[in-house]
């Protein structure tokens, strides 16, 4: 198991098959993806494939998103890090997004926004990358928050699969 980045109260790691329950737990809440196309998966097997999916990034990109587990607790509590995207979104190709998802008994903690601190550093630091981008639906204000903590900047609002979404900037 590889850790990639530690903060006070996280480890962020890579995502294992072993968290196949954390990953159902997430994102089979209908709440989590209130601004994700309401599509919670249904079961076990789906949590499964979002995994396999998400380590094949690490093999075909070199990144994908990491597991955030909670230091205290050691439980899982969502994702987090940077995946590259090389479709175009927003007239933009070839460039890594932040992105974050919690398990809802572990919003309003801070930790998306430790995470999200955390993995822009890395992305600056580690990949050597001047800028970084992020999506959020323009409904969800606590993720665009979380982002503006971070450092980022909302420079346009955009259509992202005909939903009004926000996109973001990080520069160095």
């Amino acid at each position: 198991m590889q850790i990639f980045i530690e903060t006070d109260r996280l480890i962020i790691r890579e995502l294992l098959p072993s968290d196949d329950a954390g990953i159902f737990e997430l994102d089979s809440d209908p709440e989590v993806h209130e601004y994700l196309g309401r599509s919670p998966i249904k079961n076990i097997e789906e949590a499964r494939d979002v995994i396999a999916f998400i380590r094949e990034q690490y093999i075909t990109n070199g990144i994908g998103r990491w597991a955030m587990v909670e230091k205290t607790s050691g439980n899982f509590i969502g994702w987090t890090g940077l995946k590259l995207i090389r479709d175009t979104v927003n007239n933009h190709t070839h460039f890594y997004d932040l992105g974050y998802r919690l398990i809802k008994k572990y919003w309003g903690k801070g930790y998306a926004t430790e995470s999200a601190i955390a993995c822009r550093d890395y992305g600056f630091n580690e990949l050597n990358q001047p800028v970084l981008y992020a999506i959020t639906d323009v409904g969800n204000v606590g993720s665009r928050k979380v982002l503006e903590k971070a450092g980022f900047t909302c420079l346009e609002t955009f259509d992202y699969d005909g939903v009004p979404h926000f996109w973001l900037e990080g520069r160095r």
